[in-house]
């Protein structure tokens, strides 16, 4: 059968979708691309914020005409929804008239069954299917993920998380910590450069918690750059409580692991970080920070910042805007507190702070992080920086686009060269979020 499969979420759920098409395929079903053409859609989702839930919901919704014509003439139609929201509302989601399989983050593998099961019973949607349990040893060892062609590509070193954070759901959808072997990550790594990836982003709920048989995630990184072929090395996401100085002094000496960092903060009070249960205080936060430049001068560093965080006051609010000046994050991704079913924070704080209130502050927080970014991108206009081509731009014809060893988005005038190549740039202009830049002109020596 014929397969449309929709992804929704963080780069976890993009690397989950590689493993899903890989696991499909071998088993003899078609991925297509569009999906009249199919006969099963999956929904992969997110669970993070309630946007993320409106617009599952509201995708779920039109799919009704769909299926009711799919049913007519193929006499079954299915439609599964995968991932974090699925392992997290279960018999809840099962309830829309669309849906009848719902699988859970670490039960891909038996997606092929799943289907046919479903698919050779459901005329009328009489069958309706669960498989959403949390495993403690599923990494997806063996299973290659279906990549599309590109230059960056996701590789997971490790699944779940243990620091169960009052506000997040991902403990309870992911499950507990586990990390995969150091030799099955470098055959992926060694494989990904035959197929023509020049960079890859190692991939976890807290990357610095790895931790295989001895082998700490400074050493991992330290192995996955030394791969022949493997130009830039990124990693996502790392948790302030435990930044070991190795891998400071990793990201320090070698060459090929990007100088960026993203550190999430979520709140700069300590009263908001102590009920966020985020194990360290404003001024640890701060220290983390100094000591990173001070050992990576050249680093760009980036969080995520949560606004109304239950029983958020205006001093509370003070507090962060005071840490970001003192910071000076080069770009932060700051979002409004999302209740989410079966976290600490939805059963023991309520939702109290009023959403004109949170528009007000993340509005005061967008405004000041936009002035320090404008600033500092402007700061970098008439330097040289290494950019790895990504690709023709879509809204400027005549350009290209790529990043910057600091994740930095530059824009330029179309060159020959070719995605995943490094080329040198200056910088010419700077707006927030994008650097304008300009191949370099070798000047021609004549005889006179």
């Amino acid at each position: 059968m014929n397969v449309f499969l929709e992804t929704y979420g963080c780069q976890m759920n993009i690397s989950d979708s590689e493993v899903i098409r890989s696991v499909l395929s071998n088993a003899g079903y078609t991925l297509v691309p569009v999906i009249d053409q199919a006969q099963v859609v999956l929904i992969n989702t997110c669970a993070i914020r309630e946007n993320a839930h409106r617009k599952i919901y509201g995708r779920l919704d039109t799919l009704r005409p769909l299926r009711k014509k799919m049913q007519q003439e193929k006499g079954h139609f299915v439609v599964g929804l995968l991932g974090c929201m699925a392992q997290n509302l279960k018999e809840t989601i099962l309830k829309h008239p669309v849906v009848n399989m719902v699988v859970g983050p670490d039960n891909y593998r038996a997606l092929p069954e799943l289907i046919a099961k479903v698919s050779e019973t459901d005329t009328n949607k009489n069958l309706q299917v669960i498989d959403a349990d949390l495993s403690e040893y599923e990494t997806y060892q063996g299973i290659d993920p279906n990549r599309f062609d590109g230059v960056n590509a996701w590789v997971v070193i490790m699944r779940g998380c243990d620091n169960f954070c009052t506000f997040c759901v991902v403990p309870y959808t992911r499950g507990r910590e586990r990390s995969r072997a150091l030799d099955d990550i470098l055959g992926e790594v060694h494989a990904l450069v035959l197929q023509g990836f020049q960079q890859v982003t190692l991939l976890g709920q807290n990357v610095n918690s790895y931790q295989a048989n001895g082998i700490s995630f400074a050493d991992l990184i330290l192995e996955v750059a030394n791969v022949p072929g493997i130009e830039r090395v990124r990693f996502t996401s790392p948790h302030p409580k435990d930044f070991p100085e190795p891998l400071l002094e990793a990201i320090a000496i070698h060459p090929n692991i990007c100088k960026h960092i993203h550190l999430p903060l979520q709140s700069g009070s300590d009263r908001i970080l102590e009920l966020m249960n985020r194990t360290y205080t404003k001024n640890e936060f701060i220290q983390l920070t100094q000591k990173i430049r001070q050992i990576i001068p050249n680093i760009s560093i980036t969080t995520d910042i949560i606004v109304g965080f239950p029983t958020e006051t205006e001093a509370d609010q003070q507090e962060t805007i005071d840490l970001i000046k003192t910071v000076e994050f080069d770009s932060a991704y700051i979002f409004k507190y999302s209740e989410r079913k079966g976290t600490i924070a939805s059963k023991k704080y309520p939702d109290d702070v009023p959403p004109e209130v949170k528009t007000r502050r993340i509005v005061a927080l967008f405004d000041l992080q936009h002035e320090i970014s404008l600033n500092k991108n402007q700061a970098k206009i008439g330097s040289t920086i290494n950019v790895m081509v990504e690709g023709e731009t879509d809204k400027r014809p005549g350009f290209q686009m790529g990043k910057s060893d600091g994740n930095m988005t530059v824009i330029f005038p179309s060159t020959p060269h070719l995605p995943g190549e490094l080329i040198p740039l200056e910088i010419k202009n700077a707006t927030t979020a994008t650097l304008l830049g300009q191949t370099l002109t070798i000047p021609v020596l004549t005889q006179t």
